[in-house]
């Protein structure tokens, strides 16, 4: 084990938690939810929507003290109070070393931090503003995937925690092939990685661990054995005739 292993493994008190006919702890994953640890260095959660892994990292997140919303340790906004109360019921066992930096990135809730770093520019009189960590360019004033792109270049320093959801909804193919590398300097910096995510691109990142969320709990997978990796891979083999069914139906 890293000694800059920020947070070792995660787990869920059953015996404290809420009953399991309520979500989110109906969810199957959740039900052997027994002990999850995590790669020193990159950990993704994958798998079908609505199986809970966005779930399980925003409760994360918010057990490590990040805004729910998103953001570093110190973004304190709220703009709809919608997270679950997973996150009273995880226990969270951390390293030894803290982190220096840390970042949690939600692709569905990004527009609102935006909006806060410019809020927050807004109110200080003097002092660097906010938005010079995040590249110097209003995060608005660019697309989506380039607002992204530079959140993962300029405002992540390294010697950091770093926690995102779906990073490539807003990423083209070349820009996730991009963001590997940049995942690969972050790890170099003493940095660890939690990821939600549906692209077999960032998930090949080479030093990780893969849990794929399923109806029957949740597995560490090979990338070859996850059905992200498995469809793409018998799509693009057999493009006509996956189409043709498609398209039949």
């Amino acid at each position: 084990m890293l000694n800059w292993q920020y947070v070792r493994s995660v787990s869920l008190n059953a015996e404290e938690g809420s009953s399991f006919d309520s979500y989110p702890f109906n969810l199957p994953s959740f039900k052997n939810l027994n002990e999850l640890d995590l790669h020193p260095k990159v950990t993704f959660l994958i798998g079908e929507n609505g199986m809970g892994k966005s779930t399980l990292l925003e409760a994360i997140a918010v057990g490590l003290g990040f805004n729910p919303e998103g953001g570093s340790f110190n973004f304190n906004f709220s703009t709809y109070d919608s997270h679950s109360e997973l996150g009273n019921f995880l226990r969270i066992v951390k390293g030894v070393e803290r982190p220096r930096d840390g970042f949690f990135l939600r692709a569905e809730s990004f527009y609102n931090v935006a909006s806060n770093i410019e809020e927050m520019d807004q109110e200080i009189l003097g002092g660097p503003k906010v938005i010079n960590s995040f590249g110097g360019q209003s995060l608005h004033e660019q697309s989506h995937g380039e607002a992204f792109f530079s959140t993962f270049l300029h405002r992540f320093r390294g010697n950091g925690l770093y926690i995102l959801d779906e990073p490539e909804a807003a990423l083209s193919p070349l820009r996730q092939m991009s963001m590997l590398s940049r995942i690969h300097d972050l790890v170099q910096e003493n940095s660890q990685l939690i990821i939600a995510t549906h692209s077999p691109i960032i998930m090949a990142y080479p030093d990780a661990t893969i849990y794929e969320f399923s109806e029957e709990g949740i597995f560490k997978r090979n990338l070859e054995d996850t059905n992200h990796y498995r469809i793409m891979k018998q799509f693009f083999e057999d493009r006509s005739r996956m189409i043709h069914h498609l398209l039949s139906e």
